[in-house]
């Protein structure tokens, strides 16, 4: 009997380590602002399951417009993805938040506004992106790429850091409004 309870106890630990492991090793935390800092790749996909549903591969692959976006839909979702940066840049939390679909697929509503709550009082980012690009459309769902540049500062220490890398943002049409459902980011090495 002691063996078998030896062997639950050093099981149990096991597994408490390897969870504590992986913790360690992901700090992004699901937000549509995970673009955290560091100096490895990582795919930021705030809980996609299927990697397919993005409109391109992150790790490369071509950047093609999609073709059957009907001109009025396209201003309108390309509009909204300008205003999803604008708001975030400007630091208005509230005006953010009304760019962010309220049942989001790709992370928690809820959660997303403190971390960008802590965000805009940590740190001065400027996020821009370079040819926002419509990549695949439908009625209801819009994936739009970018290039994206990060510029970040946190005033306290003075340390800065700028990242580049890929995003895609998906929409979805709620209440006649293009609002972000989830984002997949993959930076490229950060520079200082």
């Amino acid at each position: 009997m002691k063996i078998i309870h030896t062997l639950a106890i050093a099981t149990i630990a096991l597994l408490l380590a390897a969870c504590n492991s992986n913790e360690d090793t992901n700090t992004n935390t699901g937000s549509v602002n995970d673009v955290a800092p560091t100096n490895t790749q990582k795919t930021t996909d705030h809980g996609a399951s299927d990697k397919s549903e993005v409109g391109f591969e992150m790790a490369g692959g071509n950047i093609e417009e999609a073709t059957n976006v009907p001109a009025k839909e396209k201003e309108a979702i390309l509009k909204a993805f300008d205003e999803y940066m604008e708001a975030f840049n400007e630091e208005d939390i509230n005006r953010y938040m009304n760019t962010i679909s309220k049942n989001p697929e790709g992370f928690n509503y809820d959660d997303e506004k403190v971390v960008v709550e802590q965000t805009f009082n940590d740190y001065d980012t400027i996020r821009t992106a370079d040819n926002p690009t419509i990549i695949k459309y439908d009625k209801t769902h819009a994936q739009v790429f970018a290039n994206i540049h990060i510029a970040l500062e946190q005033p306290d220490t003075g340390a800065k850091l700028e990242r580049d890398g890929r995003q895609v943002t998906v929409f979805v049409k709620e209440d006649g409004k293009w609002l972000v459902t989830s984002v997949y980011f993959i930076g490229d090495t950060a520079t200082e």
